[in-house]
């Protein structure tokens, strides 16, 4: 029997208009340009200023870019999966308020929550999906209004977060491309380390937790690194040695967007000059589950069929992981 693969057909994007740069960050907390671009290679984020837009609103305008630019109907969609840590509300999942406002009315969806990871994750459940046969055309989307749950006045956070989202095209194929293989790892002794404290039903929302800024990301910044810079080098290293692939094989490194330390630390230990590996934490900061999407869709004209790809993140739990994928077409010859 023939093996089917999920392959990527296609890449839509979406970054709001606003821009929040460090110039007017530094004027909110006491921070700098300088001292943003040393630790962490940020320069500017996007945020979702609208009143009333949220996650669902950013992940539907990539999935409408995603379908004109691959020429799909919505009712040819069989499923979506939503990563987010920033749904728009607890429920409905915000996968089918997602499906309701762009008229994916034959699909089934549901949402994943694995943090920066979720993206990854959930690319890998999706493929799962078109391997068995059960469906044919599948959309994986990652979106983040991480704005919402930074506190603008903790400057150990505040600098590292924007709003964006991505989405791709998933769809069976015979040949030798697609999604070749995952690596995928949990350690739950993280999970204090890079958290929310309040809002769940552990501690429900209460005066006392919003008093308290319990509704914002906290997190151990030097816990977090040191657990990032090892565990995503190490896996993406895990990957290469497990196909055999050396530097010279592969085209590109897609890295979760998070610090430029950790990008060029997993880079170097993979042993890839930097011009292979796709950067743009500079102009939209850390977008939890949207870094890898925008990724590809801003090098989309740049990536070529045949293209050794790695993706590779790590998140809160903690989670981590890499793919290898190989590209299935020519992207400069995708209408934009």
């Amino acid at each position: 029997m023939t093996k089917l693969r999920a392959s990527i057909t296609g890449v839509g994007g979406y970054v709001p208009e606003y821009v929040l740069n460090n110039e007017e960050l530094s004027k909110m907390v006491d921070t700098s340009d300088e001292w943003i671009m040393t630790r962490v290679g940020i320069k500017e984020r996007r945020i979702l200023k609208t009143p009333g837009l949220g996650s669902s609103d950013m992940g539907s305008q990539a999935i409408l870019q995603l379908l004109e630019k691959t020429g799909t109907n919505p009712e040819d969609i069989d499923l979506l999966v939503c990563a987010t840590v920033t749904p728009d509300q607890p429920f409905p999942a915000t996968s089918a308020v997602i499906c309701d406002k762009i008229g994916l009315t034959n699909a089934f969806a549901f949402d994943l929550n694995a943090a920066c990871s979720g993206f990854l994750f959930a690319l890998n459940t999706a493929s799962k999906f078109i391997e068995t046969g059960s469906c044919k055309k599948v959309i994986v989307v990652g979106t983040d209004k991480m704005s919402t749950i930074v506190d603008y006045s903790d400057r150990t956070t505040c600098a590292l977060f924007g709003d964006g989202a991505g989405a791709v095209l998933l769809e069976p194929t015979t040949e030798d491309e697609g999604i070749i293989d995952s690596i995928l790892r949990t350690d739950g002794s993280g999970r204090t380390s890079l958290y929310m404290k309040s809002g769940g039903s552990v501690s429900p929302p209460s005066h006392e937790t919003v008093d308290n800024k319990e509704h914002y990301i906290f997190q151990e910044g030097q816990t977090v690194f040191k657990a990032a810079v090892s565990r995503m080098a190490d896996v993406s290293a895990e990957m290469m040695e497990r196909h055999n692939l050396t530097a010279d094989d592969l085209a590109w490194l897609v890295p979760h967007q998070a610090n430029l330390r950790i990008i060029d630390a997993t880079a170097k230990r993979m042993g890839l000059d930097p011009s292979k590996v796709m950067i743009n934490i500079q102009h939209y900061g850390n977008t939890t589950a949207a870094t890898l999407p925008l990724c590809l869709w801003e090098w989309e004209p740049r990536l070529k069929k045949g293209d050794n790809i790695i993706l590779a993140t790590f998140g809160a739990g903690f989670t981590w992981g890499s793919m290898l994928l190989k590209w299935s077409y020519d992207g400069d010859k995708v209408s934009k």
